[in-house]
């Protein structure tokens, strides 16, 4: 068996130190053989030489290693068992030297390796053959050969193995046992071929031994139609592996189209990568993840909007959020794709610093991987060697005292180190690579010229334009600017001089019909991720008031998602909009723009007209000459609703609060008075609600109380109403309730504390004490009523403590005396 390596100059230490213990080894028995040179039978050595020699041109290529077998070890083994310790060696390094010449051009290099191992490897196959067969003569001739055989074969492959694995940087435990290891049942035939053949010099003569030679003929075919087959599987996958890594150039195009990058970025940063890779060891393996991750590593790139990617200035604080999601986003892409090797870690991890402050985990020192290491260092260089949109390349050398300042810091010494020593030759052998790669700039200047329009017509950026020449179109701007300049002024005025959001709008969309002409306006406000209509007017307005939108559909959703305009729209892609248009007017353009605050998207401001391209260009920009103040004051009207909500709302559950309540009892006192009909008031109070704080904290029992107001509203009837007193006393405010239904009410109470208890604290811990008091017996103002019902809370709420444990029951409806209390 032979194998090529690399030269004496390109060889790492330990491939240098083995080489030459192998010559030396090889030498060293070849000159024990000469000082004990003998041949018993001069011309039966000289035939089995012959054979020998000859059968060196029958050899194979081992698949997926640079070595080859042949054939001439069978006759290497017969000379170990018929012919003495120099006829062995003269034989064995005979057919190692006619095997190695009869390729093209050997390198004396690998002749002087080949010659040496095989000898060596004969003179210890030898000498184990001999010492058995005279130790252990007892247990017969086939032990000691079987022993010679394995000898023989470790000892032959085991060297070249290590060799292979040195110089072509693999693992030695993958390349033995996969390349070499599995020839082993070969070396066996081999040494039952070489006894059976000793056993017919014994038996006939040695002549007779030459009429094996056919079935050697035989095994060597049979050898080498299995190792073409094999070597047709490796193609194809050889062939599939060259079509994954196209498919990888062909991502890196996808991402050149959206990031305005070259085919040579890539192909540089990927050709220093690898190099950089090799130099430093890194194992065979990972330098494929390497590669494929250099022309992939910016994939993720294809989530970033491209006027982020090719702004011609610094990068926002909240653009520059936007970029650092990158990584994720083409780990996750790539997730997809499992690669047979790592690629993923580093895609994700190639903005890591050395110093942890990278992004997006904040990775430090050896906790990222090698390859994201060596892609940051290079990316960094290939950054500043490129013109940007921001920035001119700089010279390499500049590149390299700022790519030296930030070693330790930014980026691995050990990577800067080889970077910086080879940082010229890299850059060389990078330009003459990317100059003869093929031109592969893809078609995006190319004008296409079929195709008149698309299905749904262009959008009409010009306007109509004026029939009217001369004076009459001069006379006519000068009107329009002095109409618009007026209605602007008005606008503003009369903007600021409300704070109901309902009435600004009104007026807003009153004085814009004098601008911009329009047949329906719809004004939607953004609330918990959709677009809730908040005013509409005009022809069909209640189809575009009847449902919220959701975001991204439609054309209102569509301009709130892209926070972008859009003129000339389809009205009948809105949501709500109806299917049979024979009873409406049909709408056929409309008009949108999003409506900014100071703190993000407010809603949607959008035009529809029943004439086709109704709107222009310069309506557009009148829109958005007045949206800001709009926006400015539509946010101050919502601010001002919220903070009125606010005064009279509950934060924690949402209900009325006790000043709401009070003006609510004012009302419905009133209403009662003059009808002359009841009102029952309902005060009830959780039991067991401080053990839910103590026991399972405050959260607990924030949820308790929201989870019983939400029940309470699901529970009651649309009329009733509902209110938190504070802490954990609730009201309700039922008008006309019976003496039957007030001790339903009471149990239907009671059974929802006992179930919100269960369901957010998993025990029976919550109860409820009622309390009720009916208008008028038991007050004629909103203090005496509630006053009554406190009371009667409290007894309720006593009796309950008193009497612990008892049943859930409600107690008994109110009398017309005082006054009812009721305890679950």
């Amino acid at each position: 068996m032979r194998s090529r390596s690399q030269s004496w100059m390109f060889m790492p230490w330990p491939a240098r130190a083995l080489t030459a213990l192998v010559i030396s080894s090889g030498l060293f028995v070849m000159y024990l053989a000469a000082w004990r040179s003998s041949i018993s039978d001069p011309l039966q050595f000289l035939v089995y030489l012959t054979i020998a020699v000859i059968a060196s041109r029958l050899k194979v290529r081992l698949p997926g290693i640079t070595a080859s077998l042949s054939v001439n070890f069978l006759f290497m083994l017969l000379a170990l068992v018929e012919f003495g310790f120099a006829e062995t060696l003269a034989i064995s390094g005979a057919a190692a030297l006619a095997q190695e010449l009869f390729d093209e051009r050997p390198r004396p290099l690998h002749l002087a390796f080949q010659v040496c191992s095989v000898t060596t490897a004969a003179a210890a196959a030898y000498n184990v053959f001999h010492f058995t067969s005279h130790h252990l003569a007892a247990v017969g001739f086939s032990l000691p050969l079987l022993l010679a055989v394995s000898v023989f074969f470790v000892a032959n492959t085991l060297p070249t193995a290590v060799l292979s694995s040195w110089t072509e940087q693999s693992s030695l435990r993958k390349i033995w046992p996969e390349f070499y290891f599995w020839t082993f049942p070969y070396y066996l035939v081999g040494g039952g071929l070489a006894g059976f053949v000793s056993w017919l010099n014994h038996a006939f003569s040695w002549q007779a031994a030459l009429l094996v030679l056919p079935v050697v003929y035989v095994v060597y075919r049979s050898y080498r139609l299995y190792l073409d087959k094999l070597a047709s599987e490796r193609g194809h996958v050889e062939q599939m592996a060259s079509l994954h890594l196209r498919t990888i150039e062909a991502l890196a195009l996808a991402i050149e189209a959206k990031d305005q990058t070259s085919h040579a970025h890539l192909q540089r940063i990927r050709l220093y990568a690898v190099e950089i890779a090799r130099k430093m060891l890194v194992p065979a393996e990972d330098i494929q993840a390497i590669q494929a991750a250099a022309l992939l590593h910016d994939i993720g790139k294809l989530a970033i909007p491209e006027h982020i990617t090719a702004k011609p200035g610094r990068l926002t604080p909240e653009e520059f959020e936007k970029v650092k999601i990158h990584p994720l986003v083409g780990a996750e892409i790539l997730e997809r794709v499992q690669f047979p090797y790592p690629v993923v870690p580093i895609v994700r991890a190639h903005h890591e610093r050395w110093d942890g402050a990278g992004y997006p985990l904040g990775l430090r020192g050896e906790e990222i991987p090698m390859g994201a290491r060596i892609l940051a260092a290079v990316d960094f260089l290939d950054a500043l060697a490129t013109d940007r949109q921001y920035r001119r390349a700089l010279p390499l050398e500049e590149i390299m005292r700022r790519l030296n300042a930030e070693s330790g810091a930014a980026f691995d010494p050990r990577v800067v180190k080889v970077l910086q020593d080879n940082y010229a030759d890299l850059e060389r052998w990078a330009r003459l690579k990317i100059g003869q790669m093929p031109e592969s700039a893809l078609s995006v200047g190319v004008q296409v010229t079929r195709g008149a329009a698309p299905a749904t017509g262009f959008e009409e950026t010009h306007g109509k334009k004026s029939e009217r020449t001369g004076d009459t179109t001069f006379l006519a701007s000068i009107a329009a600017a002095r109409q618009e300049a007026q209605t602007l002024f008005e606008l503003t005025q009369e903007l600021g001089a409300s704070l109901s959001l309902d009435e600004t709008l009104s007026v807003f969309c009153t004085k814009l019909e004098r601008l911009v002409p329009y047949d329906s306006i719809a004004v939607y406000i953004k609330r918990e991720g959709h677009l809730v209509p908040q005013y509409a007017s005009g022809e069909n307005f209640r189809f575009f008031a009847a449902l919220p939108v959701p975001l991204g559909e439609g054309v209102s959703g569509w301009v709130a998602q892209n926070r972008k305009p859009i003129v000339n729209g389809n009205p009948t892609v809105e949501p709500g909009y109806p299917r049979d248009t024979e009873r409406v007017t049909p709408l056929r353009s409309a008009l949108s723009v999003p409506l900014e605050g100071v703190s993000g998207l407010l809603g949607v401001l959008t035009l529809y007209r029943a004439e086709k391209d109704g709107f222009n260009m310069e309506h557009l920009r009148i829109l958005q000459a007045i949206t800001s103040k709009v926006s400015l004051s539509i946010e101050n009207a919502l601010k001002y609703q919220q903070a009125e909500n606010s005064a009279t709302t509950d934060y924690l559950t949402e209900l009325p609060n006790a000043r709401s309540l009070f003006l609510h009892l004012d009302r419905e006192i009133a209403r009662c008075r003059r009808s002359n009909t009841t009102l029952t008031l309902v005060l009830g109070d959780l039991n067991g609600f401080k053990l839910i704080n103590d026991r399972h904290g405050h959260l607990e029992g924030n949820q308790v109380l929201r989870l019983f107001a939400k029940r309470l509203r699901e529970t009651c009837r649309e009329y009733d109403y509902i209110a938190r007193m504070g802490g954990d006393e609730f009201v309700l405010v039922v008008p006309g309730l019976t003496k039957e239904g007030a001790a339903s009410r009471g149990q239907q109470l009671a059974q929802l504390a006992g179930e919100v208890g269960i369901e957010v604290c998993d025990e029976e811990t919550l109860s409820i004490s009622i309390g009720f008091a009916v208008y008028p017996e038991n007050g004629t103002d909103a203090e005496g009523l509630l006053a009554e019902a406190d009371r009667a809370m409290y007894l309720a709420k006593q009796l309950f403590y008193a009497q612990q444990p008892v049943p859930v029951s409600a107690a008994n409806p109110p009398s017309r005396s005082s006054g009812a209390a009721a305890s679950s």
